[in-house]
């Protein structure tokens, strides 16, 4: 086998070859004890169904090929197009079993069907061709049909090399086929045999990955696809001195726990800080460059192009941990000391806005007849976990085969892994539930008799059935469907929902039904009360409702209005509802702004602010009757300021006890404003 030896290393590709090792001579030993007798011939012949070269066979009964699309072999296919794609069930009952050709019923299955011939390729790359399919076999990720097999052999014939890693993947992504963010036949199964090889040649984890520019995840130990990245690519930081900071402070950040989401963000904003310093007139040239004066340039550049949103404190944040890291850790002395963000420049954070589902909407989307009009089971059982358990849409798709446990009374439980907290968690499910996810079960087993590890393993590609639906799939499912319901918000508008609102609404309504918070934090595994205190917030609607229904009596017994549609229904809410958490009285509220002094000295019952309701009503009438026997015992004594005092008092009180009564007469005792 012929190698090169690594030179300099490569930029601006998707891998970056390691600069500072050679090959080592022992890779094709090590191709050599490691290929199976059965992947080690010129010809290898696969069995027409293998679950990764192969397939099942045609739905046309009597022809015995490899199924493809619609369930069809590649000729009835190409017939069933030809013929204007008619009923697929009527096609397959009536189609001629013999393909295009005439080839006859019985035959064996075509030769580029079942076979890879590896004798155009020279010795090396021929092992490597070897070893790179047994991967694809034992990886059993995806299907690879034999004729991509054949192309990529074909290929490579034709270009002048000797070993796939002559080449890094930037430059086997260019030099044939169509360019692409998604790579399909040939071109994808060279660049998966990369990295095989590479992992082969020096092996999974930090003593590989770190020299490089472009890190793959999954080569430490990171679960990737379905949203979470692939790669963390420092081959757009252009200065290399911040280039090495940055992957020193990765490389930390990961071991510590972070996510590959999150690292992901961290790249990010160190790649727009390298970014600005490459503008002019600045063009910094050294870490000791950065000092005040630059990054009060760039707090100006990120508020230009990012006020107002999140992203913008998020950058903020990022660069700041950055330099507190380097400092810490001694990464680079020569930082300076004015290289410091301070608490004011971050821009004040916005209150979100609420995401619960309206209650409009929550009696569409919970209709079991919408709810059976899913065209999947999966999608269907999916969604009612998301609304009655709350959990993310990612830790419900990756729900294990068996994940319902029992407690001592046999009562069930729902068992997922809290991907975001790193933990497993549980989550009790009413005999329904339990029973639908029976029912799933059952189905999973029909498909796989061997069995699956996932409740929710993915329909296509998936021949082991390890691979769950990816949250992707599942919205575009969910947008369909809810276009098929046609739901509507109150406006007639059509809906438009994200899974996560759904986790929302149900610790929305926990909290209005007067739930404990902590028994809301526990059913949905948040590591603080700070989200729940979110819902919490929410559940102002529910207090609001019964605060615009009550009546409010000021202290000359007038009844206080508001428009709960006018546009001070909100101000005078919110001032409300501070009132009630800092100023509540005995027996009523104050209605004086936390910014004023109160000028009455606790003497509320002769206060214009003084509001009360029906439910001080008691209180109000035991009051009269001590008010009464001060000023009896005041003018006995000959006590006059008392007795004008109290007097007005005694008046305020009368009133409000005449306005209040009235108010519970006509609504049958039913006054409530709690």
């Amino acid at each position: 086998m012929v190698h090169r030896s690594r030179g300099d290393v490569v930029r601006g590709g998707q891998v970056t070859l390691l600069a500072h090792r050679d090959e080592p001579t022992s890779l094709s030993e090590k191709l050599l004890a490691t290929l199976r007798t059965e992947f080690s011939g010129d010809v290898i012949v696969f069995d027409p169904r293998d679950p990764v070269f192969g397939g099942p066979a045609c739905a046309v009964s009597g022809c015995i090929r490899v199924a493809h699309g619609q369930g069809l072999c590649s000729g009835h296919h190409l017939r069933w197009r030809n013929e204007g794609r008619p009923a697929l069930g009527a096609f397959v009952a009536t189609t001629d079993p013999r393909c295009f050709g005439g080839r006859a019923v019985g035959d064996a299955v075509p030769v580029f069907e079942r076979q890879v011939t590896l004798t155009a390729l020279p010795p090396g790359l021929r092992l490597e061709v070897q070893y790179l399919l047994q991967c694809r076999r034992d990886d059993r990720l995806a299907r690879c049909s034999v004729p991509t097999a054949t192309r990529m052999v074909r290929v490579l014939a034709g270009i002048p090399v000797t070993s796939l890693l002559d080449w890094d993947e930037s430059r086997w992504r260019r030099s044939f086929g169509r360019p692409a963010p998604k790579d399909a036949g040939a071109r994808a199964l060279i660049i998966y045999g990369l990295g095989k090889l590479d992992e082969l040649a020096f092996g999974p984890g930090w003593e590989s990955e770190y020299p490089r520019d472009v890190w793959r995840l999954h080569h430490l130990g990171y679960p990737t696809g379905d949203g979470s990245p692939a790669r963390l690519h420092f081959d757009r930081i252009a200065q290399p001195w911040l280039r090495e900071l940055a992957k020193r402070w990765l490389r930390w950040r990961l071991s510590t726990g972070l996510g590959a989401t999150a690292a992901a963000r961290c790249v990010g904003a160190l790649t727009r800080f390298a970014r600005f310093l490459e503008r002019a007139p600045l063009r910094l040239q050294r870490l000791a460059d950065v000092d005040r004066s630059v990054l009060e340039q760039y707090l100006a550049d990120l508020a230009a192009e990012l006020a107002g949103r999140p992203a913008h404190r998020s950058h903020i944040g990022l660069l700041s941990q950055f330099f507190q890291a380097v400092r810490h850790h001694g990464w680079d002395l020569s930082l300076p000391g004015t290289a410091t963000f301070y608490p004011e420049d971050y821009p004040k954070g916005t209150e979100q806005l609420p995401r619960a589902l309206p209650e409009h909407v929550i009696a569409q989307v919970e209709r079991p007849s919408n709810l059976e009009r899913f065209n999947n089971p999966s999608y269907e059982l999916t969604t009612r976990i998301l609304i009655r358990c709350g959990l993310r849409v990612s830790d419900a798709l990756k729900l294990a085969f068996d994940c319902i446990i029992e407690d001592g009374d046999g009562a069930p439980y729902l068992r997922y892994e809290n991907h975001k907290m790193r933990r497993e968690a549980l989550v009790p499910i009413d005999e329904e539930l339990r029973g639908l996810i029976g029912d799933q079960q059952r189905r999973v087993l029909a498909r796989f008799p061997d069995g699956a590890p996932v409740l929710f393993p993915r329909p296509l590609t998936n021949p082991d059935g390890r691979k769950p639906i990816g949250s992707s799939v599942y919205r575009g499912a969910l947008d369909r469907w809810l276009r098929k319901c046609d739901v509507r918000d109150e406006r007639g508008q059509p809906v438009h929902l994200t899974p996560h609102q759904w986790r929302h609404s149900l610790g929305t309504t926990l909290i209005n039904l007067d739930v404990p918070q902590e028994v809301v934090r526990k059913l949905l595994d948040h590591d603080s009360h700070q989200m729940v205190a979110h819902y919490a917030r929410l559940s102002d609607k529910t207090i609001r409702r019964h605060w615009e229904r009550a009546r409010k009596v000021n202290v000359s017994g007038e009844v206080v209005t508001l428009d709960p549609a006018g546009p001070l229904a909100e101000a005078s809410w919110a001032k409300q509802r501070l009132a009630r958490a800092t100023q509540a009285l005995p027996n009523g509220y104050c209605g004086l702004p936390l910014v004023k002094t109160c000028p009455h000295a606790n003497a509320c019952l002769s206060c214009p602010m003084f509001i009360t309701t029906a439910e001080f009503l008691p209180l109000h009438r035991q009051h009269h009757e001590q008010v009464v026997e001060i000023i009896t015992a005041a003018e006995a004594k000959g006590q006059t300021r008392m007795v004008e005092m109290n007097r007005q008092v005694a008046e305020n009180l009368e009133k409000i006890i005449t306005a209040l009564a009235e108010d519970e007469e006509s609504s049958g005792g039913s006054a409530d404003a709690s």
